[in-house]
């Protein structure tokens, strides 16, 4: 028989590559809903739902995101649905009798100043960054709900924390994207207008990690399917959630330089200073996953060939 599973947020980057993955498994049914078939803010439409449909597995993809403009500008909105998404669908599932669940958050959890690089045991160490403070509580929130139900009712509830994701469906807005469709866009435009140079913001020190999508579902997929005795074993009752990442970093300016190299924009490359940083360095501790046997495959030059290449495929609609 096979194994009914929900993927919330299916249409996101991380939810659409847990469905090309999870689809191609022959004991897998997906059970999938658009926002406009499912709005996961609704109490009482989710509770219908998982009491109708019979599902044995979730994974907790969905969740409103943004960059640091739409986080500064809409708090409220960003603590509130994440909260509603996350508390509507952990609780439905008990209720319906789920065991197993994977929830999906993010590395902005760890204090602003968190030791590099950062481990799982950071986490409310210290203040979280500004900008997207109510965000990150929702996110934490999200592991110790799922942490709760498995201590009040036995619940099988599991979290995993990426770095910073790129890849398929990633959102390329000139303003509101992240570093890498934000760089890859620019670069290609630069080459398409026959641009002279390319300003990049900051001085191109910082070192950020980076973690190919596939890469993000395949390790979510692996979290899931371990056996609880050899997951429990790895982690905490009380700090059960696992990071996911490459474990790897590299400077804005050698990522830069990557992107040009990717997109084949041969001008003058240039760094603002004057622009802001942030934060000097942001890499994830993965000692956890590995002992826990994964390890990221998709290497850097090559998860941006193949992100632009998808960019180039479907330019007419992300533009």
């Amino acid at each position: 028989m096979k194994k009914r599973i929900f993927v919330a947020g299916h249409n996101g980057m991380v939810g659409s590559a847990l469905v090309r993955q999870l689809g191609g498994l022959e004991n897998v049914e997906l059970v999938l809903r658009t926002r406009s078939e499912l709005d996961l803010t609704n109490q009482q439409d989710v509770s219908a739902f998982f009491a109708k449909e019979n599902i044995d597995e979730v994974y907790l993809a969905a969740a409103k995101v943004g960059g640091i403009i739409a986080n500064n500008s809409y708090p409220a909105d960003f603590i509130y649905e994440n909260l509603m998404i996350e508390c509507n669908i952990i609780h439905s599932a008990h209720i319906a009798g789920i065991q197993k669940l994977l929830f999906l958050g993010s590395s902005c959890i760890y204090p602003k100043l968190a030791e590099q690089p950062m481990s799982e045991r950071a986490l409310l160490t210290g203040t979280l960054e500004p900008t997207n403070e109510p965000y990150a509580i929702a996110k934490i929130a999200g592991i110790k709900l799922s942490e709760s139900y498995n201590r009040q009712y036995g619940r099988d509830y599991r979290s995993v924390m990426p770095t910073n994701l790129y890849g398929p469906n990633d959102n390329f807005h000139p303003e509101n994207s992240h570093v890498i469709p934000a760089l890859l866009r620019r670069f290609h435009e630069a080459k398409i207008n026959n641009d002279k140079e390319v300003v990049a913001w900051g001085s191109g020190q910082p070192m950020r990690e980076f973690l190919h999508v596939d890469d993000m579902a395949d390790a979510s997929i692996h979290v899931m399917n371990l056996n609880k005795p050899t997951y429990d074993e790895n982690t905490e009752i009380m700090l059960s959630h696992i990071n996911v990442g490459t474990g790897v970093d590299c400077t804005i300016r050698e990522l830069v330089e990557s992107v040009a190299k990717v997109t084949g924009f041969e001008g003058k490359i240039s760094f603002d200073a004057a622009k802001p940083d942030g934060a000097p360095r942001k890499l994830m501790n993965v000692e956890r996953l590995k002992k826990l046997g994964w390890e990221h495959k998709v290497a850097l030059h090559e998860g941006l060939l193949s992100t632009y290449q998808w960019f180039l495929r479907n330019a007419p609609q992300v533009r």
